[in-house]
């Protein structure tokens, strides 16, 4: 059998390999957490424990106070979606760029949804929690806590607000 044939083979035993052992509703990159689950119930730091400190919750270089009002765990309570973000931009260049688009779906959805930074500096228990492993990852919750869609790396507008947009169909802005 030829290099080239040998090689070919082990493509295909490979790729079979893979397929049958995987868990297409992981979310890889080292963490299980799943879609269709309720969400891990944590205390998360926020801005009022840092005494108003931003440089003390994110690494980022233009936060909104916004994203750091609530602890997780309050924000479940509140029975609004919740687009949990997981972004260090101190080390993440895409992270910069997806807290960017954070902030301009939170002008758009601000009064229907609430939109967490989880910065792995400041607060690395909610990374334990969700099992994420590498940045960013979006988390987007529904208002009974259950996670709706786990996105691992940098998301698109156009990604993310058909998503926001069904989960608020039946809200007012407002409200």
């Amino acid at each position: 059998m030829t290099l080239v044939k040998r090689f070919a083979l082990f493509s295909i035993l490979a790729c079979a390999l893979v397929a049958c052992d995987m868990d297409f509703g992981s979310v890889g990159g080292g963490g299980v957490f799943l879609t269709g689950k309720p969400v891990p119930v944590l205390k998360t730091k926020t801005l009022a424990d840092v005494g108003g400190d931003m440089s003390k919750i994110t690494s980022y270089r233009y936060p909104d106070p916004r994203m750091y009002q609530l602890s997780f765990d309050d924000a479940v309570k509140q029975n609004k979606p919740i687009v949990l973000e997981f972004a260090t931009p101190g080390h993440c260049t895409q992270c910069d760029k997806q807290l960017q688009l954070m902030k301009e779906m939170m002008n758009k959805y601000e009064h229907q949804v609430i939109f967490l930074h989880m910065d792995q500096y400041f607060n690395p228990e909610a990374y334990d929690a969700f099992q994420v492993r590498g940045e960013p990852w979006t988390f987007v919750i529904d208002a009974a806590g259950i996670v709706k869609v786990v996105y691992p790396g940098r998301m698109l507008y156009q990604e993310i607000d058909p998503v926001l947009a069904d989960l608020t169909s039946g809200t007012k802005k407002g409200e």
